[in-house]
């Protein structure tokens, strides 16, 4: 084992490149900050994940990597480890499994490098630690933790955790007191987009029926998440539903901090496989997931108030982006009233 030295005051993390993933790390960064309460900790993150940590208790500062414009391309990461040379890091550990990311904190020569000995990175760190063969078999959020046992931290639990600005969650409720009157009624998040490929996706169409169900049976209010990307499955949702101001869309009109406030103020949400489901799973929000190609048990919602819908297929998880067997049955056979039974049971255990 490669236990990290004593005595170390600033502390560089490289954070992981999706949502999904820098939520899944939150027990991760929180457990480095146990180990090293006096430390000095920086987290090195993309932009748009950066939110994830901006009202972190546990991380001091936030590097941004901005690969479109002053750290792109193979000039850019000498331009950013120039960067981060001349800001004396005793330590960078890696939650990115990327040989970029050992390559990067060599050339800003930050004496200790650790993290997993994957991409053929090895050679670059100073602490590597091998993977344990069964730790797919696992919730990703063990797959962290057991990286930083294996330098020598005592873990700490295991609970997702994320806290949002208070500027984003006034932006929430305020916006949310627009559509409710401020009247209680149940507000359901609908995130019908992933960013990993169709295959992980529920039909948009399915998702209209869903939320035309919810409002003609309930008094709700539904909030559709996502990017641009998801603009078209939400006009579908709002055509069905027929009615403006029973559907907000936010899609591609909100920061990550917004989104986040307001899915914090959900009654349920219902996701396919996704960063937002693995936010909404932090702030303990009651969850419906949808899976289809991906696997469950590896990446579901990391959450006891979360409900899985699946179809059981041989073919399921294959874990492409597209299906290739050209059926997408297990997404297809999952039938709205499957789904709406998963919703109106947390919405009944929460009246």
């Amino acid at each position: 084992m490669e236990t990290l030295p004593e005595g170390i005051q600033k502390i560089l993390i490289r954070s992981t490149n999706w949502i999904g993933d820098a939520v899944m790390t939150t027990p991760a960064v929180r457990t480095i900050r146990r180990n090293y309460p006096d430390a000095e900790l920086t987290l090195l993150a993309l932009p748009w994940v950066a939110d994830v940590f901006r009202a972190s208790p546990h991380i001091d500062r936030i590097v941004a990597y901005d690969k479109q414009g002053r750290h792109a391309g193979l000039k850019g990461k000498f331009v950013l480890a120039g960067d981060l040379r001349g800001q004396g890091y005793d330590a960078a550990i890696l939650l990115q499994n990327a040989f970029e990311a050992a390559f990067i904190t060599m050339l800003a020569r930050i004496p200790v490098r650790a993290g997993y000995t994957t991409d053929g990175r090895g050679l670059l760190l100073t602490h590597g630690v091998k993977k344990a063969r069964d730790i797919k078999d696992r919730h990703q959020v063990h797959y962290y933790q057991e990286m930083l046992q294996g330098l020598g931290l005592k873990p700490g639990p295991d609970d997702l955790e994320l806290h949002i600005a208070d500027e984003d969650v006034l932006w929430a409720a305020s916006s949310l007191n627009q559509y409710t009157e401020g009247k209680k009624r149940p507000v359901v998040g609908i995130n019908p987009g992933a960013a990993y490929g169709p295959a992980k996706c529920w039909p948009a169409e399915k998702y209209a029926k869903l939320a035309e169900r919810l409002c003609r049976e309930t008094d709700g209010i539904v909030v559709v998440f996502g990017t641009n990307a998801d603009r078209v499955a939400a006009g579908r949702i709002q055509e069905a539903v027929n009615n403006q101001i029973r559907v907000i869309d936010l899609t591609g009109k909100t920061t990550l901090g917004q989104a986040l406030g307001m899915i914090s103020l959900c009654s349920v949400f219902v996701t396919n496989d996704s960063g937002l489901m693995h936010v909404a799973a932090a702030l303990r929000v009651p969850t419906v997931a949808i899976f289809g190609s991906t696997d469950h048990i590896a990446t579901g919602p990391y959450s006891d108030n979360a409900s899985i819908v699946r179809t059981e297929l041989d073919c399921s998880p294959c874990l492409e982006t597209h299906c290739p067997r050209k059926h997408f049955r297990c997404m297809e056979d999952i039938h709205v009233d499957d789904v709406a039974r998963a919703v109106f049971g947390h919405l009944e255990k929460a009246a």
